[in-house]
Order: structure tokens, then C-alpha cells, then sequence
């Protein structure tokens, strides 16, 4: 009796959860494989006008804005609207992206320099080249396999690129040095349990295998999810075609046969095959669904597992976090800044080099020859990295991210909230990942001088001295900054695109969705080790 009750339970937890998230989870599926492809599909584009409107460019916001360069009478703004030419006051724009591929991605910029009279601009996908008076972007050979640009800067005359694993260094813009940073002091070969979740969830952790074997559990979980649900409209189905082959095969009141009889029953016939073969494509359909879930179900509950923990409230418990790093895994790398290393700025006054990474900030001495020495006192920046590390005099640092913006003394330490002026205390235990004010960019353009939020969009760092607003940004730049179809997927697969809908609860979105697919695949393979296994035990 007991066992009755369970397989009634299990069919319950399995059926009515497994209805609600089958379309979420072809979503997740799909959205997923895009993301793990992100340089295959750097060309499609999807039009803001079919997103909700929190997807629209309003006042600069969404990260359209990352930084700017000051020319001889104009300036550069740059970030996810690519690279734009402007005034002081953002009177005139002209679009500067020529030379880059087709694509919005491929133009999303993380910063600009001038070196050598040449403008270098680091992006997604690569480094690129530009006259500053004319011509187009041309993409430079750089000694890495992941092109991916962290940042830019200059050391007296040197050109200086960081990628998220190495230091690049020429002195004519064209030919590059690679260096790997020495250690940190007391170093320990450990990553972040976040980033070991996220490659995890990707499979990147295993490679391009991993990779793969990743974009198979999508497809396996559309197939679940498509196969789950015709198994249940298929009983519908059946009944519906009985229906109609009964009502069609009973005796008329009237003793003369309807005209047409004989059609009528040539038609019934053919009707009943149909529904022979309905019943034979539910069995064969709940077959491969049975199969393919107890041959993935392990697997699928990993990738789900893991994927929960990188989004708000689990993301919180993990996010600063270090464990030991897999043996053979894309994490085991000799290098210790394997994909850690986020903005560089090199401190002229006291001759060393400042880097905001993964795990805070080091200090490194002139020839990079010595252990990187951590901060003793550092502000805070949110997992998603520094957006901001702009240098206010000798000593000061302004510091942006999604914690907000801090004046930071590298040589003292103390760090102070730009807004409220009040210093920063370090909260205990766990705390929220963003703060109130989500620094995304920050632009110096003449004598004003401009933070970005993610959401609001432009603010004016002084707005006693300065207009609370900036201009409007142009129709043409509106069209020319569609969203790429990765960060589309991105949107999908984090339950964002459904904010407009639910408002901020849609940080729930995957916790919850989650843990509903976690219940249906356990409840499933359940099931199936109760039922239809015993079923097939007997038949031998």
C-alpha cells in the first residue's frame, strides 16, 4: 500500500510541475545554447523595438556607455553602443565603428587608448586599430588564444593590453610581448566556486567537450520537454478520435441508410487505424521520454544544480567563495590569473602597477619580478567586476562597479562612498552581491564629468554644477545598437526578460525554476524505477 501512495506522489510531483516548466525549460535549453556559442552567432542581432521597453535605450543606461577618450577638440564615448565621436556637451555624435564586423557584439567596448598617434580599442572579440583622423578599425594579431580585452593603458611608452588571463606589452602597437604575472603572495591554487559553477553549468570546465556534451543536455531536455507534453495531450487525442469513430459507426433511428453510408464507413475504418497508430506513437513517445530522462537524469540535475547557484539569493552563499581546483580541468591551468584578471592602471608616481581581479586588488612592482602583494584595504566590487578605475590624483582612485563607486587611497587604504562621502565598512557575513547604485560606466567629456547606471542611465557626477540630464541619445544610434542575440539568450536564460512582467521578483525566476526541474527529474526517474522498469522486469 505504502508503495501505491509513493508512485501516486511521485506521479503528482512529476506530472503537474513537468506541465508548468516544459516551455521554461525549452527556453533555458535554447537560450543556453546560444550562450555557450558566443562567437558563432556575434552576428545576429534582434531589434530592441520587439523588446520590452526596459530593453530600450533610455538616457544612456544599459551599459551603453563604458568610458570616454579625449581627442585634440573632440572626444570618444564608448561601451555596448560601440564607438562614437562627440562634443563636450554630446551636442554631435558621428558614428566611429567602421572597420568593425557585422554585429553588435563584435563592437562592444571595454576601453579605448591613444598610442603612437593611433587609437586601440579592446573589445569582446579582439583587439582593433584606428587612425584617430579617419580610416577604419583593423583587427591586430595578439599572442593569445582567447582574444577577449580586459583593458587598455600606457607605461611611459609602451602600449599595454590585458586580456582576462595575460598581460600583453609592445612598444610600436603591432608586435606584443606576453607575460604571465607572477603569483600572488601566498598563493594557493584554488578558484572561485562561482566561476568553477559557471564553466561548470557551460561545460567549459571540460573543454570543448564539455562544451558539447553540455549542448546535448539541451537538446535532451527540449526533447523531455516536448515528449512530456505530448504525453499528456496524447490521451486527449485518442479519446477524441473514439469519440468520433463511435459516433460514426452507431445505427440510425431510421430504417433507410443515411446517403453516403458506405463512404461514411470507408472513413471509419480509416479512422480507427489512426487511432492504432496514435496509441502505438504514445507508447514509443513515452518510451524515448523514459529512456533518455533515466540515461540524463544524473546529469541534468548537475547542470541544474549548478545553474541555480549563479543567480540571486543562491549566488549569495557562493560568491566569495575559493575551492581547489579539478585536475584536468580548463580551470587547471599553470598560470595563477587564469581568467581573473579584470582592469590594470599603472601608478607613474609610485612606479608599480594596480590590477582589479577576480580576487581583489594586487599591487606589482615596475618589472613585474616580485610576488603581487593584495591590498591590505580595498573597496568593494561586485562579482560581475570593475567597471570603473579612473585615477583622481596620485593617490586616489575612483572605483565603479555594481557596488556602487568608492574614492579609494591605494596607499592608505581608506575608501570612501562617492555619494554619501561616509567610509566604507566592510558588512559582515553575507551580504547582497550589487549595491544601490550600479556604476557601469563613467565619461570625463570637457569640464563635465558623467557616472552611468545600468538602469538610470546618465548622472551627473556634480548635478549642483551640472544639468541632471544628458541630450537625448539620436534615433541613429538607437538603430545602429540593436542587442545581440547572445545577450538576448543571456536576458532569456537569467529570467530578466521577464522583469516588465513581475518586477523585481523576477530574480526568482531560476532559484524557483529550478528547484521545479530538479523535483520533476528525481520524481521522474522515481517513477520510472517503480513502475515501467518493473513492467519490463516481468516481460523477461
Amino acid at each position: 500500500m505504502a508503495r501505491k501512495n509513493w508512485i501516486k506522489t511521485f506521479k503528482k510531483l512529476h506530472k503537474w510541475p513537468a506541465i508548468i516548466i516544459a516551455f521554461i525549460a525549452i527556453l533555458f535549453a535554447t537560450s543556453g545554447i546560444v550562450m555557450n556559442h558566443r562567437q558563432l552567432f556575434s552576428g545576429f542581432d534582434v531589434s530592441r523595438n520587439l523588446l520590452p521597453q526596459n530593453y530600450k535605450y533610455k538616457n544612456w543606461n544599459l551599459a551603453a556607455v563604458r568610458g570616454s577618450v579625449q581627442l585634440e577638440k573632440t572626444h570618444l564615448i564608448y561601451g555596448n553602443i560601440g564607438v562614437w565621436k562627440t562634443d563636450n556637451d554630446v551636442q554631435k555624435l558621428e558614428d566611429f565603428n567602421q572597420g568593425f564586423p557585422k554585429g553588435i557584439d563584435n563592437r562592444k567596448i571595454y576601453s579605448i587608448i591613444q598610442f603612437n598617434n593611433e587609437l586601440f580599442a579592446g573589445t569582446q572579440l579582439g583587439l582593433y586599430k584606428r587612425s584617430k583622423t579617419g580610416g577604419f578599425w583593423q583587427k591586430q594579431e595578439i599572442p593569445v588564444n582567447k582574444e577577449r580585452i580586459a583593458d587598455l593603458e600606457i607605461k611611459d611608452n609602451k602600449l599595454l593590453v590585458l586580456t582576462r588571463h595575460y598581460l600583453l606589452e609592445s612598444t610600436d602597437g603591432q608586435n606584443f610581448r606576453k607575460i604571465q604575472l607572477p603569483e600572488p603572495v601566498n598563493y594557493q591554487r584554488k578558484a572561485g566556486l562561482f566561476n568553477t559553477f559557471w564553466e561548470l553549468h557551460s561545460g567549459e570546465l571540460f573543454g570543448l567537450a564539455g562544451k558539447l556534451f553540455v549542448d546535448l543536455l539541451g537538446l535532451v531536455t527540449i526533447l523531455l520537454s516536448v515528449t512530456g507534453l505530448l504525453h499528456f495531450i496524447f490521451p486527449q487525442w485518442i479519446k477524441r478520435r473514439k469519440k468520433k469513430i463511435q459516433s460514426r459507426t452507431e445505427k440510425p433511428n431510421h430504417p433507410l441508410p443515411p446517403r453516403g453510408g458506405k463512404r461514411n464507413q470507408k472513413i471509419s475504418k480509416n479512422e480507427t487505424v489512426s487511432v492504432e497508430r496514435l496509441v502505438r506513437t504514445k507508447k514509443q513517445n513515452l518510451n524515448w521520454h523514459n529512456v533518455v530522462g533515466y540515461v540524463f537524469a544524473l546529469f541534468l540535475l548537475i547542470n541544474t544544480f549548478s545553474g541555480m547557484h549563479l543567480r540571486p539569493p543562491f549566488l549569495i552563499a557562493i560568491a566569495n567563495k575559493q575551492v581547489g581546483i579539478i585536475p584536468g580541468t580548463h580551470l587547471d591551468s599553470p598560470n595563477p590569473w587564469f581568467d581573473k584578471l579584470r582592469r590594470i592602471h599603472w601608478d607613474a608616481a609610485n612606479r608599480r602597477y594596480i590590477f582589479s581581479t577576480a580576487d581583489g586588488f594586487y599591487f606589482a612592482d615596475e618589472y613585474l619580478s616580485e610576488k603581487l602583494v593584495p591590498a591590505p584595504a580595498q573597496p568593494p566590487v561586485s562579482v560581475m567586476g570593475c567597471n570603473v578605475l579612473e585615477a583622481i590624483d596620485n593617490n586616489h582612485l575612483l572605483v565603479g562597479s555594481f557596488s556602487g563607486m568608492f574614492i579609494w587611497n591605494s596607499n592608505n587604504g581608506r575608501t570612501a562612498d562617492l555619494f554619501t562621502g561616509k567610509p566604507y565598512l566592510r558588512p559582515e557575513g553575507m551580504a547582497r552581491p550589487i549595491g544601490a547604485n550600479n556604476v557601469a560606466g563613467f565619461a570625463q567629456l570637457g569640464d563635465n564629468a558623467w557616472w552611468f547606471d545600468y538602469s538610470r542611465g546618465a548622472i551627473a557626477l556634480n548635478e549642483q554644477n551640472h544639468p541632471a540630464t544628458m541630450v537625448a541619445m539620436p534615433d541613429e544610434m538607437r538603430r545602429a545598437s540593436p542587442m545581440s542575440l547572445w545577450n538576448l539568450a543571456l536576458e532569456i536564460h537569467t529570467g530578466r526578460i521577464f522583469e516588465h512582467l513581475v518586477g523585481s521578483f523576477y530574480i526568482l525566476f531560476v532559484p524557483l525554476a529550478g528547484i521545479c526541474f530538479m523535483l520533476v527529474i528525481i520524481s521522474g526517474f522515481f517513477l520510472w524505477r517503480m513502475t515501467f522498469r518493473k513492467k519490463r522486469v516481468k516481460k523477461r
